[in-house]
């Protein structure tokens, strides 16, 4: 079994990957987590806590020891820099003993080579525990953007999208969510299992189980270590998917017998939530980019089965004559910036900004040229996003109606009963995190004329 110490080491060791190799957290983490297979649940809690807790609150943890350090964060050693914020996240939002994690971090410090700076880093610790519940945010009304940025540990620059966008109670609203610990989601394979057989079997693993918001096949469970020991997961029952993303298979009214096209598929969660619908006479066609995605979908087409499901890797920017208004559905839920699955993915906020929003909004107008063609008179496209900003959203829906034969319909009557009503002239959904209780999500539905 793993020592706390050693779990430490390992989380600043994923720290540093992700800030100096830019590599995502969730990947970062997974192959940390894979190494630690063999840990104690608990320690993998912890690994776990750290590494999500660092990143999603890491303007705050800056601010915060900004203001005990003489030296500023920015101008610290990487090393020494991701050490202070990992030790102060835990002095801050952990129930560790502030006194462990000073000396575990003055250890780390003499382990790696910085003994000259391992009294430095013991001083601000202590001055964190001892001040921290005198911290003074920026001025609200003298800054209100950095207030926000501080309180949320948000960029400005997203902050000042949402703020725009949304209003500023709205956005706190958004924010806060993204800091918030949430349930992972699970959607029910009906073709395999009844929801309440799938919940029974599930309690008997001993997993905590809750019904979902929206949807009688939506699940959100915990206190369970890996899915793989999960009888239910092994033997294909069910698929992580959050609430919100069950939404353009539910929208699309997909019919036993139909042919659908999942544009962007992986990791799968639309493509095997419409082979249930499509049943054993229809088809699937699930495609995306590269090989790492196109495994992740044979992975789960492994472990669910689904011999409806046909796997191709194919550039949904390029047109493949063959399928020339040959499909009843296309879902097309493409490329985003992500902002809906902050709380999910929490280094989002640090790698996007408005000019690859931009560049993404035009990157669904070329796939959406293409996607419509593929569409049978009378069939449906599906396009939807899980970001919250409106340029990759409401305006694609504009360019969809202007530049295409399609035509945007409500959705209104295939959403559940507590999300009627929001739909407008245009009947899409945007779903909002902090409001919805689930990702921030947009879908919207057309017909080919």
């Amino acid at each position: 079994m793993a020592e706390r110490w050693n779990i430490r080491e390992m989380a600043l060791d994923t720290l540093m990957d992700m800030e100096q190799k830019g590599r995502l957290s969730h990947l970062a983490m997974g192959e940390a987590l894979m190494q630690m297979q063999f840990a104690s649940r608990q320690d993998r809690a912890f690994f776990t806590r750290l590494c999500e807790g660092v990143t999603e609150r890491r303007i705050y943890l800056d601010y915060v020891l900004d203001s005990f350090s003489k030296t500023k964060m920015s101008k610290c050693r990487p090393l020494i820099r991701n050490l202070l914020r990992l030790s102060a996240y835990q002095i801050l939002f952990m129930n560790v003993r502030d006194a462990a994690a000073c000396n575990e971090a003055v250890a780390i410090a003499k382990k790696r080579g910085f003994h000259r700076l391992s009294g430095f880093v013991n001083g601000v610790l202590r001055a964190v525990s001892r001040g921290k519940d005198d911290i003074v945010l920026p001025d609200g009304k003298a800054d209100p953007l950095g207030c926000l940025s501080v309180r949320y540990s948000m960029p400005k620059e997203l902050l000042s999208l949402f703020l725009e966008q949304y209003g500023e109670e709205t956005t706190k609203k958004i924010c806060g969510a993204f800091l918030e610990t949430r349930p992972m989601s699970i959607r029910t394979c009906l073709s395999k299992i009844a929801p309440e057989a799938l919940e029974e079997s599930l309690r008997e693993s001993g997993v905590l189980v809750e019904k979902g918001s929206y949807l009688p096949y939506a699940f959100h469970i915990s206190g369970f270590n890996y899915l793989s020991k999960l009888p239910a997961f092994r033997e294909g029952m069910f698929l992580v998917q959050d609430e919100s993303s069950m939404l353009p298979v539910e929208v699309a009214h997909i019919r036993e017998g139909e042919s659908v096209l999942d544009l962007c598929a992986a990791p799968g969660g639309k493509t095997f939530h419409a082979a249930d619908a499509v049943g054993e006479r229809g088809q699937v066609l699930a495609r995306d980019l590269t090989d790492a995605k196109i495994e992740l979908l044979e992975e789960n087409k492994d472990r669910l089965g689904y011999p409806q499901v046909k796997i191709e890797r194919w550039d949904a920017t390029r047109w493949d004559a063959g399928l020339e208004g040959k499909m009843d559905v296309v879902l097309a839920d493409l490329p985003c910036s992500g902002l809906g699955i902050i709380g999910r993915k929490n280094d989002i906020r640090y790698h996007m900004d408005k000019k690859q929003m931009g560049e993404l909004a035009a990157l669904q107008r070329e796939m959406l040229s293409v996607a419509w063609r593929y569409v049978k008179p009378g069939g449906r496209l599906i396009f939807s996003t899980c970001t919250l900003n409106r340029g990759e959203n409401e305006d694609n829906v504009r360019w969809i109606e202007e530049n295409t034969p399609l035509r945007a319909v409500s959705i209104e009557d295939r959403l559940p009963q507590p999300l009627r009503g929001r739909t407008g002239e245009r009947g899409y959904l945007q779903l909002i995190p902090g409001v919805d209780g689930c990702d921030g999500f947009f879908v919207s539905k057309f017909i080919r004329k």
